[in-house]
């Protein structure tokens, strides 16, 4: 097979021939036709990733959408030919899914949705984890609460998505350039150029504060989102990292959960929530209550390199795929 390997940091991405990889004990052998590209990816290949555990020499790419091409042993529930996807491999030593095959874990994976392309699907895995496990796992999200959401990137917009399924009322802060976006995924869009915390908290909450607080930006923005949660609410973080005053959040009484999507794959540990998490993404697909936001442009693996400096300029206008020819 084909695959694109990371030889150092900071090295180009090589394609490279190599042997297609045979199923183990409980894993799947996958056709890839298309890795979403993650900005943890460049992370990793900057060499400013350690707790992504990933030794080089490597092959990139958390996300996948393909084919079962052949089950190991002791697989049951899927066959070959099934659409799948997943959040399978790119980290902790897996390889990941800029390649033509790869062996995984079953249940890491699930049934692709059926009105989703390949290159849509592969979208999905990590940024729709991510934002399940703080909202649904963690917040227990319910319908009428108010929810804000701190940054519209990729893990922003499911949590948007995925909190007006359960019938939350949705607050997004970005930047005035995402207000279209934010608005058509239904929430309402708060600019933090032209309002404080303070006056977004008392506008949308009569100054009670929001029931849950999603924080996808980390940093000082994550304190903020200690003064804007409500009395015995949540705050919710997946880059919760550094040093933080708590004193905003005791005082609500309030509580604090993070998220860190990678530890299934890192520790072996809760791989089959994933699964089910994954299942719970095609059910809401499918009734077309969550949709991935994709990058337009076409990228595949001889261009991948590409893909990566969409991201790292910060000219991606969505999720940026690769496709993988067969």
């Amino acid at each position: 097979m084909d695959a694109l390997v990371l030889d150092g940091v900071d090295a180009p991405l090589v394609r490279t021939t190599m042997c297609r990889p045979t199923p183990g004990p409980g894993q799947v052998l996958v056709r890839i036709k298309a890795s979403g590209v993650n900005p943890l990816d460049l992370k990793i290949r900057s060499g400013q990733a350690p707790h992504a555990k990933h030794p080089l020499p490597a092959i990139l790419g958390m996300d996948l959408a393909g084919s079962v091409e052949a089950l190991g042993p002791g697989v049951t529930g899927l066959a070959p030919g099934d659409e799948v996807y997943g959040l399978a491999g790119g980290v902790g030593g897996l390889q990941g899914s800029l390649a033509g095959f790869v062996a995984v874990d079953a249940d890491l994976l699930a049934l692709k949705p059926s009105n989703l392309s390949m290159r849509e699907a592969a979208a999905l895995p990590l940024i729709f984890i991510t934002a399940w496990e703080g909202l649904v796992d963690r917040a227990q999200v319910q319908a009428r609460q108010k929810v804000l959401i701190q940054g519209a990137g990729g893990v922003g917009q499911m949590a948007i998505q995925i909190a007006r399924a359960f019938g939350a009322e949705v607050f997004a802060v970005d930047r005035v350039a995402k207000q279209a976006l934010i608005e058509q995924l239904g929430a309402t869009a708060i600019d933090y150029g032209q309002s404080t915390i303070e006056e977004y908290v008392n506008d949308h909450s009569a100054g009670h504060g929001f029931d849950i607080v999603y924080d996808t930006v980390g940093g000082p923005v994550l304190d903020t989102c200690f003064k804007a949660v409500r009395r015995f609410g949540h705050v919710v973080s997946c880059l919760g990292w550094g040093t933080h005053s708590l004193a905003p959040l005791s005082f609500r009484a309030a509580s604090y959960s993070g998220v860190f999507t990678l530890l299934p794959m890192l520790t072996g540990e809760g791989r089959a929530h994933h699964g089910e998490i994954l299942r719970e993404a095609s059910r809401l697909v499918e009734a077309r209550q969550v949709m991935p936001v994709l990058d337009p442009r076409r990228f595949t693996l001889d261009s991948a390199a590409a893909a990566h400096r969409a991201i790292q300029d910060r000219s991606a206008t969505g999720k940026v795929v690769v496709e993988i020819a067969d």
